[in-house]
């Protein structure tokens, strides 16, 4: 077959012979060790989804193994055994690949912030966090603004990022963030004096909606105690929080919902109490179609790729559709109002409770611009 080797002596086949062999392991060692590769990559791959998915690091182990050797075995009839025992994904073995990845990604964006000035976005809380976020740890002693600051500065010491690259900070109202001699940000621009600090958007519309007339706020109250009347279970559901307050809108909107239920209880036991929660009912309407209003535009606030500039747009074009609604009202419009417009349809509304209605409108037009001008 090779003629022109047929002059050659046994030494040189024996030699060729030597380094195919040689090939043929190398090629074999290398597939082996990119096998381990990948297996290796999945686990780590596949420890990053249950990190995302938030279940038990088990899960590995008790569910996904199984459901990967059942579609190896039936879909492609391959035998699982191989792929299987290679992959690690015991609880142990997942906790560290997680927590080699949270440490890699720490150190990577540690890096890039030792290199470049930053926004701090600093948030409070007693709820457990629901959100990415760069770095969080326990009050133990106090929620001070001075015990904060000592936190933050110790943590960034460690990191060896300089507090110097802060170029702004965004907290909510409360006096330890804001204080003048005691707050946070006190503390903090002792050490960077030209820091840019910025009010929570969220949380001060959060503080423009409180605003209600003596009247509304009557109605509030009113509705709190039937709910507590009327059905314990109820009473949790409706019932809303000063700091969850997105609540708001959907107590109201589940009170107007079983509004004629609760009407047809009270009028079964005292009909005076029924004849006056009637009198209610387009204020409930009111301010369940109003609060429904800034649920909608606090969830534009939330969620990722916000910045001031989209935040503000949100906040302005609001701002600008409460004199809409209000005028509306003066022209006895209210389409923009679904609940108060159906209750419309069957009964008319009173001059007095539409001048209300624009009233408070206006009030809370003019808390909008007080708020943006302290931005």
């Amino acid at each position: 077959m090779h003629p022109d080797k047929a002059d050659k002596d046994i030494s040189y086949f024996q030699s060729l012979r030597d380094r195919l062999s040689k090939q043929q392991l190398r090629n074999m060692l290398s597939s082996t060790s990119r096998v381990e590769d990948d297996c290796l990559r999945a686990s780590y791959n596949i420890s990053l989804l249950i990190a995302k998915s938030g279940k038990a690091h088990t899960i590995g182990e008790e569910l996904l193994l199984p459901v990967v050797s059942e579609v190896l075995n039936t879909v492609l009839h391959r035998p699982s055994a191989d792929v299987i025992l290679k992959i690690p994904l015991s609880n142990d073995t997942v906790q560290r690949r997680i927590d080699e990845m949270a440490k890699d990604v720490e150190d990577a964006l540690c890096s890039i912030l030792r290199k470049t000035q930053f926004s701090l976005q600093l948030d409070e809380s007693t709820l457990p966090g629901n959100e990415p976020c760069f770095w969080h740890t326990e009050l133990v002693t106090d929620t001070k603004g001075e015990s904060t600051f000592l936190i933050l500065k110790d943590f960034f010491a460690e990191k060896d990022i300089p507090l110097t690259n802060i170029m702004s900070v965004a907290t909510d109202g409360a006096p330890s963030m804001t204080g003048s001699h005691r707050g946070f940000i006190a503390y903090l621009k002792q050490i960077v004096p030209d820091i840019l600090a910025i009010h929570c958007v969220i949380h001060r519309q959060h503080l423009v909606a409180k605003r209600l007339s003596a009247r509304l706020n009557c109605s509030l109250q009113l509705f709190r105690q039937l709910c507590q009347q009327n059905d314990e279970e109820y009473n949790r559901l409706l019932l809303y929080t000063e700091v969850r307050w997105l609540s708001k809108g959907d107590c109201l909107s589940r009170f107007y919902s079983l509004f004629e239920t609760v009407l047809e209880f009270f009028e079964k036991h005292d009909v005076s109490l029924g004849e006056n929660l009637k009198k209610f009912q387009s204020d409930t309407a009111y301010l369940c179609d109003l609060y429904s209003k800034f649920n909608e535009m606090n969830l534009l606030l939330q969620g990722d790729d916000l910045n001031l500039i989209r935040t503000k747009a949100v906040v302005c074009a609001f701002h600008s559709k409460l004199l809409l609604f209000k005028r509306n009202f003066a022209r006895g419009e209210s389409s923009q109002f679904p609940n108060l417009y159906e209750m419309e349809r069957r009964q008319k509304i009173q001059d007095e409770d539409v001048e209300e209605y624009c009233h408070h409108l206006e009030l809370l037009h003019r808390d909008f611009s007080e708020s943006s001008r302290k931005c």
